[in-house]
């Protein structure tokens, strides 16, 4: 569980054992071996709190990891969410592959990896595909299944390639024939590249182990190094041209940081980077061979996870569960066992594939928590009591994380899932795979409803041994996700956990069960069905040093955290807690103040002196309200501490990680801190017991002294020292050196420049602990006086600057700034300035006065203007200013007001609120205005008028005194709202009269009565609520009663109403005299015709009349629209009439046992029938023929207790005293048919008799009772005496409690004890001999006869005895004994023994022998495949061993063999073909088509021997020689040999085992000779060693066994014996070995342990020296000499190098290219600028034929003597010695058309002279000689320069030209 990551919460185990306290007991599940976890029973006081009760269970809790809680019986929490409404969003889980499924690996990144290792190691490219059973097979799977099984020799071992072509495929079934393809395959294309790999591993895990600076890496390795590392260009000092040439470099993934290239490893696909340190888990050195990032391991498609699903309610979840079920275990009732032992086997791939769904990780936030929460609605089937009372239940999941004593109360973020509940909806096998919590927390889950959960812990003190397991068990799945564990999508069978020493502990949570998981404790498990459970963590206080192990972890790992550890601690002890977790407190922060203390002085050691505390948090008391920054390495939260650097300035890292930052010097970086060392450690003190921290504090003054801090608190002072200007000094010596510093800054004259340097310098020891207080308190010296001079000197500027420009008025200084800034007792510092202030102040409180008396007394306006521009000019901003300000406005605005009042003519403008407002204004004003008095008359007014309109308001207001009242008010100005409330009430009154009379108007011509109604009653209530009486009103009464009337007599004709209310309206008519309208004369009519039904009905009533006349009384109803009084009696006696014939009619036309399938009817219903005829208020028929029915039914009941009675008293009656024979079988008998006889005269009836079921179990009884008394007389078998007693088991207890049912069933249960003690009738179980005789004792208390049981029993006993006498016989004799005599006493006895000693003495030597057997079967099964006959087969191994030591033995001198060294066939008719070599035979059968020419018929040369020629034996043929293959190995015969020691009978097998070890021995002898021969072995001859080597594999490939230790050691022997041939090949072939060739094979030889003392080795060692001397001197003195050496010494040099016995390409060429001269010089290609005779091709220097000047287009050379050509001047060249001969002088190469001019060269006009080039060589003869010398051929052999070299030297030209 955590903040942003899905985390199950969940935690399982099985079994529940009953009891009180904790129970642990052995489950029996699949998982043989798991213990039930304990399971705790609190009282309802333990109850009460639940961090106090798992404090006391822990001690024996947390061994276990996890356990099980049941609450008391009165927990019963309602269910908070609606289960019909309830939504929730499902994750698919594919189950089958939770443990068996390949890694995601990426199939390019293997085919990358693997094409490498072929071209690099096997010098050959993979193209073609792979193909099994007719498909493509995926190599990258296989690769990685093979890897999962431990590879191929464990999986050939083990025989396990089922499993894995189930892994690589998903087909169920394989044949023997594709596991052997599959095996070959992999061995073919893939073992190989295995054991690379392995190689590549075991050298990481010894670099791992050794020292880093005591690694040396190989060649490759370096090479491979070079590709992944970045280097670093410059140092630090230039680190703007590092950030700038790095913006195009590589840059970490993780970091988001170019720096620090050297620690840069990039993908070796991708291409991307990595810092070592930045990996998740870090790298300590770069890993050897080729290297990948996990996105290109892992493929995107491939990956393993929960997918998200869709949305399900509860019911149709239920549904899919329902379904998953049936189909797993169709309609059957499993075991929980079972259902466990299911769900492993699909985890384990072998009951095929099953995908469920999980709701899990539910926020209980966003879907709601099963528990009661304060703000959640109260389900009407909940008590509101109950509800409120679960809601603050500590037990309430919403409410644990922070109850007291939690250290998680201060977490004011909702983690969801550590503070806020998660919900999980599971179904059957829904999982929840291996974890841990997150940061090791404490973990509970409450299992709501359902089914149950199955849960596996493993304690916390076993997690690295259960890591270690997971990672030994999937190494494939580890290695392409190394966080898998974090990822809760892999299961592991804790049976294998149980094998590996890991103990398993289960627990089984049944609904309303918590079940908690203890710190570090690794648990998983799955649901046996569909439930709900809810989950969330927490943390006492015993959780703390798991939490910082935790904390820990994650640092190591790069894993973000959820929340800062440290964090936790400081506000935990800041908030206070209880006195239980002192010590848990007081250790963690002791180890992180130790730490704290460790880095940040480890920071000022190496040049870290800056630092800054960091901005307190907003709510310090509260953990996560505000995010604190991590760290870019390991992503740590940096609470207490972090280091930055201005390179980068929102990169932060941690104290441990400050090196990877960036590049920048050390006292460029800057320690960022919350608190300092000295509050740390007062925080520690706090939780110390008789903490005195407050007292500390008040007692430390402010002192000097640095020893006083140092003296308080002992062993905290620091003792740092470092060099500074290259003396020692340790950090308190400059503390007190700043410090003394620091006093003289304060005493002198303040220097701005001199503080800042001072508080600059203090940074290093702010952050120390108390011994650095002083510094603190000087620090807050020299901050506070600085910042009081600064404010000084700012104000008298501000000041001084005022005075210069007054008109400058927002930066003025208040007066309180001035006078706080003076209000100082003691001056903080030096400031010569001061009393210019002072005097400033002086002024400004003199004008403040003045101000003051101006307001206080009434004064002209023109004096207070007057007052306010002198205080706006002042330089001082003065706060009176404002409210002088403020009266001279409001004087002007209530002046301004005033005047419009008074002007206003016009009526009701002015609302009296302003005027009030107005005069309310003046009484505030401290100045006299004319207006005021004006102001006083009209308001007098105005308040008469309103005295004068409440009077009025107050009494009853008749209409025409308001009209004349509101005519004389119409003069008024102002608005008085009395005034108008008047006006509107006459209003109203006129528009309530106007209404009326438009009402009553047209009256009379309606009908509408309703409306009508409705009209007056509304005229009428608003009438009422007129303020002003109107005339009108008794009018609109009695109108509206009339109309009242009418509307009843209408409603009384249109729907039927009762009598008296159609008399009430007749009545009310003849009041109001309105009786006579037509609507009342039809009211009379109707009242008439009811009157006289109703006398009629009565009369019916009455007399109890017959049915058909209540039938007619009903139908003259229908007709009267009157609610008539009599109607529901008439109608109520009719219903229930024909209520009752319609149930009589069941019970008329019933017919007895006619139909069987219909229901019986009840007898009582049936008496029911007849007795209500007796409330019946009409006569029906049919009642007599009901009488007769009861009669009979009666009669049968009565017989049928008879007979029960009869049963009753033949039960009680029996005592043990009488005797049971064929008299009481009579008896029953008769009785049982009787019973019988009236059960089917009762099942004829087809009545629900209550005597049926009772007649019916009295049979069963009597029938019991006769099958018991019939096992008297004959032996009844055991399967129906467990019948007979499981059928006593469902007796009526009436029954079995009687005294003949338990005679029989004690005669019973002792025949069965007795059948289960009999060997020939139960195989099963055997029992003792004492317990067969103790059986036929107890048969004398048995009153039961059983004569026949008995003598079975004796007869037993006998042949027991007898059997047991042949034993003691047989095992008398001496050891040795016949095998088939064994045999025989095993069949005898278990056909008639009791259990004894002599019995498991024979089984345990039978045993012995077949487990001897079948250890045999299992070593020869690989080899001979189904064995038919182990003796066959063991004879062909000891023939084999006699071939292979006749061939060892005929090596001595004996000459040829005359038969076939591959077989024993020495006869028969097929042909045989004798090698040329070695003239031995072979058959074409064994050894395939001859090797020799198609001339030679019978004579061909054997591969053995073309190896020991060539030295280099086929793959596959070595493969078949030196591998174990199928062959078993010697050591299994040994082993054979020693388990027979103890074994009594003798057997063939074993003589021929015994001679087998004898062979095999004497074999090892000879290869131990051979191998010690040729190691030994020197010389340059190998034909001395060759035969050794061709006798060892001759013998080898007929041997039938497999000797590991020999062929090991003969494989080593081949290995150095194919070096030295092919050694002796390179030397000796046509063809020059090159370098490389030559150190490969001394690499090879070294590597085999091939010294100097070899022939052979010294001899390459020499070559190798001198090709090394003369390639030394060729490419560094001659190729690159500018043509300094003589080419006679270059000539000389080639001849040297092709008489090497070695062959070097590249350096003969770089030397022939040197002889080839140029020029008319005869120098080499010295890159200086030439150009090229366009006719003869000729390269000539610029400088040699003195050419200056830009080229033309066209170039002839002088020797040319063109006749249109250039003239050039050509200075006398002087040659030193001759540069070319006629025999072997140096080729010139030919110039290329496309760029012939070489060097600097500019674009001229062609208006030159022309100047004839004969007469200049005519000037210069010596030239002309030379030239003539030096010239030629036209052929060119070579070509000196490419086209692109040459187009860039003539751009270079080009743009010298320019330039000149």
């Amino acid at each position: 569980m955590g903040k942003g990551r899905p985390r199950a919460v969940e935690k399982g185990a099985l079994g529940h054992a009953p009891g009180g306290g904790a129970t642990a007991s052995s489950v029996s599940t699949y998982s043989s071996g798991v213990v039930e976890a304990p399971v705790y029973y609190p009282t309802e006081e333990e109850f009460v709190d639940p961090l106090a009760f798992i404090y006391k269970i822990r001690p024996q809790a947390e061994p276990f990891g996890i356990c099980r809680i049941v609450p008391p019986r009165s927990w019963n929490p309602p269910f908070a969410l609606d289960r019909s409404a309830f939504t929730f969003p499902t994750k698919s889980q594919d189950i089958h592959l939770l443990q068996a499924r390949p890694p995601s690996c990426d199939p390019d990144t293997f085919r990358l990896e693997y094409g490498r290792f072929l071209e690099s190691h096997l010098g050959k490219r993979s193209t073609r595909r792979v193909v099994f059973e007719g498909e493509d097979l995926d190599l990258c799977r296989l690769f990685n299944a093979v890897k999962r099984y431990g590879g191929y020799d464990k999986v050939c071992a083990g025989k396990l390639w089922a499993d894995v072509a189930r892994f690589i495929r998903s087909a169920s079934k394989i044949s023997e024939c594709a596991k052997h393809v599959l095996c070959q395959i992999y061995r073919e294309h893939l073992y190989d590249f295995e054991e690379y790999n392995s190689r590549l591993n075991r050298g990481i895990r010894k670099n791992r182990s050794s020292k880093p600076s005591m690694v040396r890496k190989t060649l490759a390795q370096q090479e491979a190094a070079g590709r992944k590392r970045r280097k670093r260009g410059v140092g630090c000092d230039r680190l703007k041209e590092v950030v700038k040439e790095e913006e195009l470099d590589q840059i970490c993934e993780q970091c988001k940081s170019g720096l620090h290239g050297e620690f840069m490893l990039l993908c070796d696909r991708c291409d991307k980077g990595w810092h070592l340190y930045c990996l998740s888990p870090p790298l300590q050195s770069i890993p050897p061979g080729n290297w990948y990032c996990l996105e290109c391991v892992n493929s995107d498609k491939d990956i393993f996870g929960f997918v998200p699903g869709k949305l399900y309610t509860v019911d149709a979840f239920r549904l899919i569960d329902d379904r998953m079920k049936r189909k797993w275990f169709g309609q059957t009732i499993v075991s929980r066992v079972q259902m466990e032992k299911q769900f492993w086997e699909i985890v384990e791939g072998r009951a095929g594939e099953l995908e469920v769904m999980y709701g899990n990780d539910l926020d209980t936030s966003l879907y709601g928590s099963g528990f009661p929460r304060p703000n959640d609605p109260i389900p009407s089937s909940a008590d509101p009591s109950t509800w409120n009372q679960y809601i603050s239940s500590p037990w309430n999941l919403n409410n644990l994380p922070k109850l007291p004593g939690s250290m998680l109360r201060s977490v004011r973020e909702n983690i969801a899932g550590v503070m806020v509940p998660w919900l999980y909806i599971g179904m059957l096998f829904s999982s929840f795979c291996w974890h841990v919590e997150d940061h090791c927390f404490y973990s509970i889950n409450y299992l709501h409803w359902g089914e149950p959960k199955c849960w596996y812990g493993v304690p916390g003190n076993k997690a690295n041994a259960f890591e270690e397991v997971m990672r030994k068990a999937l190494p494939d799945l580890f290695e392409a996700q190394p966080d898998l564990l974090f990822q809760l999508v892999t299961m592991l069978n804790p049976s294998i956990l149980l094998e590996n020493g890991v103990q398993v502990y289960g627990v089984l949570q049944e609904p309303g069960n918590f079940v908690i998981t203890f710190p570090r404790s690794f648990h998983g498990g799955f649901n046996f069905g569909l439930n709900c459970a809810e989950a969330v963590n927490f943390a006492p206080a015993d959780w703390l040093p798991h939490g910082g192990i935790g904390s820990e972890l994650y640092r190591l790992y790069h894993k973000a955290a959820v929340l800062s550890h440290e964090e936790l601690l400081c506000v935990a002890i800041k908030n206070g807690c209880d006195a239980k977790a002192f010590s848990y407190l007081k250790e963690e922060m002791q180890r992180v103040f130790d730490r704290e203390k460790k880095c940040r002085e480890e920071l000022w050691v190496n040049g870290i002196v800056r630092s800054l505390q960091m901005h307190p948090k907003k709510h310090p008391h509260y953990v996560g309200t505000e995010e604190d920054p991590t760290c870019v390495i390991c992503r740590q939260y940096l609470y207490l501490s972090a280091v930055s650097c201005s390179c980068r300035s929102s990169t932060f890292v941690c104290l441990e990680h400050w090196e990877h930052l960036c590049e920048c010097k050390s006292n460029k970086l800057r320690l960022l801190y919350r608190h300092t060392l000295a509050e740390l450690g007062d925080l520690i003190d706090m939780v110390s017991p008789n903490s005195k921290i407050s007292n500390v504090v008040e007692m430390l003054p402010l002192s000097d002294d640095f020893s006083q801090g140092s003296k308080s608190y002992p062993g905290r002072s620091s003792a740092m020292t470092k060099k500074v200007k290259g003396c020692e000094i340790s950090y308190l010596q400059l503390a007190e050196d700043w410090f003394s510093r620091s006093c003289h800054i304060l005493e002198s004259p303040f220097s701005d420049s001199n503080y800042n340097s001072s508080l600059t310098e203090a940074e290093q020891f702010l952050w120390a602990d108390h011994d650095m207080d002083p510094v603190r308190d000087m620090t807050f010296k020299l901050i506070e006086a600085q910042r009081w001079a600064l404010n000084v000197n700012s104000c008298l500027f501000k000041v001084e600057s005022l005075e210069q420009s007054p008109q400058n008025h927002k930066e003025k200084v208040t007066l309180s700034e001035l006078e706080n800034l003076l209000s100082v007792q003691i001056l903080p510092c030096c400031l010569p300035d001061l009393h210019k202030l002072k005097a400033v102040v002086g002024d400004a409180q003199t004008l403040v006065t003045e101000i003051q008396h101006a307001l206080s007394s009434s004064s002209s306006i023109g004096t207070l203007q007057m007052l306010y521009s002198k205080a706006t000019n002042f330089p001082v901003s003065l706060q009176i200013v404002d409210r002088l300000s403020l009266e001279i406005s409001s004087a002007k605005n209530w002046l301004e007001n005033a005047h419009l009042c008074l002007k206003e003519k016009r009526s009701d403008v002015i609302n009296i609120d302003i005027l009030n407002k107005i005069k309310l204004e003046m009484l505030d004003l401290h100045v006299n205005f004319p207006e005021m008095d004006m102001l006083s008359r009209l308001c007098e007014e105005v308040e008469s008028w309103r005295i004068r309109c409440k009077y009025m308001l107050r009494g009853y207001i008749r209409m025409k005194e308001l009209k004349d009242f509101l005519m004389s008010s119409d003069h008024l100005t102002v608005s008085i709202p009395e005034l108008d409330l008047l006006r509107k009430y006459s209003s109203d009154a006129r528009s309530w009269v106007c209404h009326l009379q438009g009402v009553l108007q047209n009256l009379d011509k309606r009908e509408d009565y309703g409306n009508i109604v409705i009209e007056l009653s509304c005229i009428l209530k608003s009438g009422y609520l007129l303020h002003v009486q109107v005339d009108e009103l008794p009018l609109v009464v009695a109108e509206l009663k009339r109309s009242i009337c009418r509307k009843n007599a209408s409603k009384a004709l249109s729907a039927p109403m009762p009598l008296g209310f159609l008399q009430h309206i007749l009545y009310e008519a003849s009041k109001l005299e309105i009786e006579n309208e037509q609507v009342f004369v039809n009211v009379s009519k109707m009242l008439t015709k009811a009157i006289a039904w109703e006398e009629g009905a009565k009369s019916a009533l009455e007399h109890v009349a017959h049915i058909s006349v209540f039938e007619k009384i009903l139908r003259d109803s229908d007709s009267i629209l009157v609610g008539l009084p009599s109607f529901p009696n008439i109608r109520d006696a009719v219903s229930m009439a024909k209520m009752w014939i319609s149930r009589s009619q069941l019970f008329l036309k019933h017919a007895p046992n006619v139909n069987t399938s219909e229901p019986l009817l009840r007898v009582d219903d049936l008496k029911d029938l007849v007795t209500q005829t007796k409330h019946l208020k009409v006569t029906v028929d049919a009642t007599d023929k009901l009488q007769s029915i009861v009669a009979e039914v009666e009669g049968w009941e009565q017989d049928s207790c008879c007979l029960l009675g009869n049963v009753k008293s033949l039960f009680d009656t029996y005592h043990s005293t009488s005797t049971i024979d064929n008299h009481l079988s009579t008896k029953i008998e008769q009785l049982l048919r009787k019973i019988e006889s009236s059960i089917e005269v009762g099942d004829y009836l087809c009545y629900n008799f209550k005597e049926l079921p009772n007649l019916k179990t009295a049979a069963m009884s009597l029938q019991w009772c006769l099958t018991a008394i019939s096992f008297c007389y004959r032996i009844p078998l055991l399967e129906d005496v467990d019948r007979l007693l499981d059928e006593a088991n469902h007796l009526p207890i009436i029954f079995l409690d009687s005294h003949l049912v338990q005679l029989l069933n004690v005669g019973v249960n002792w025949l069965r004890k007795t059948l289960c003690t009999l060997p020939e009738l139960n195989s099963t179980k055997r029992c003792k001999l004492k317990d067969v005789e103790l059986v036929l004792d107890e048969f004398q208390e048995v009153i039961v006869p059983y004569p026949m049981m008995v003598t079975q029993i004796q007869d037993a006993i006998q042949k027991h005895e007898s059997w047991v006498g042949q034993v003691h016989a047989y095992f008398s004799l001496p050891k040795g004994q016949p095998w088939l005599s064994l045999l025989k006493l095993k069949e005898d006895g278990e056909a008639a023994a009791f259990m004894c000693y002599e019995l498991d003495k024979v089984a345990s030597e039978v045993e012995k022998v077949e487990n001897w057997l079948s250890q045999c079967h299992a070593i020869l099964e690989p080899l001979f495949g189904n064995l038919g006959s182990l003796t066959s087969g063991l004879v062909q191994i000891k023939d084999s061993l006699d071939r292979a030591l006749r061939i060892y033995r005929d090596s001595k001198g004996q000459g040829a063999r005359g038969f076939c060294v591959c077989c024993p066939n020495y006869g028969g008719n097929e042909e045989v073909y004798t090698c040329l070599i070695c003239n031995d035979r072979y058959h074409f059968s064994c050894v395939g088509p001859p090797l020799a020419n198609a001339s030679m018929t019978n004579e061909y040369a054997c591969p053995l021997c073309v190896y020991v020629e060539n030295g280099a034996l086929p793959r596959n043929e070595s493969q078949l020689l030196f591998s174990k293959g199928n062959r078993p190995e010697v050591k299994s015969f040994f082993e054979l040999v020693s388990a027979a020691s103890d074994i009594f009978a003798r057997i063939e097998e074993l003589n021929l085992v015994e001679r087998i070890v004898e062979r095999a021995c004497e074999c090892k002898s000879f290869v131990s000779e051979i191998v010690k021969s040729i190691t030994s072995h020197y010389e340059k001859d190998l034909s001395s060693i060759s035969e050794s080597i061709l006798i060892a594999l001759k013998a080898i490939s007929v041997t039938g066994i497999y000797d590991h230790q020999g062929c090991c050691d003969l494989e080593s022997v081949l290995t150095r014996y194919s070096w030295k041939v092919r050694v002796r090949k390179l030397l000796t072939g046509s063809k020059k070995p090159v370098l490389s060739q030559l150190q490969r094979v001394m690499k090879e030889g070294t590597a085999m342990g091939i010294t100097s003392k070899d022939h052979l080795m010294r001899e390459i060692t020499d070559m190798k020296q001198i090709s090394l001397q003369w390639v030394d001197i060729a490419r560094k003195q001659v190729a690159s000499d500018s043509g300094k050496l003589a080419l006679s010494e270059v000539y000389k040099l080639i001849i040297e190098g092709e008489h090497l016995p070695l062959h070097f390409e590249k350096e003969l060429k770089l030397l022939r290219e040197r002889t080839l001269l140029y020029c008319i010089c005869r120098m080499p290609n010295d890159q200086r600028a030439m150009i090229a005779c366009d006719q003869c091709d000729e390269w000539y220097h610029f400088e040699c034929i003195n050419l200056h000047e830009p080229p033309p287009k066209t170039f002839y050379c002088p020797a040319c003597q063109p006749t249109n050509g250039v003239a050039v001047s050509l200075p006398y060249v002087i040659c030193s010695e001759e540069r070319s001969n006629n025999e072997g002088g140096p080729n010139t190469p030919a110039c290329h058309r496309e760029s012939k001019h070489i060097g600097s060269r500019t674009n001229y006009g062609h208006s030159q002279d022309a100047v004839e080039l004969l007469d200049v060589l005519r000037s210069h003869n010596g030239v002309h000689q030379l030239w003539r010398e030096n010239r030629r051929p036209l052929h060119r052999t070579t070509r000196r320069r490419g086209m692109q070299l040459e187009r860039e030297e003539a751009q270079k030209g080009r743009e010298g030209g320019a330039i000149g």
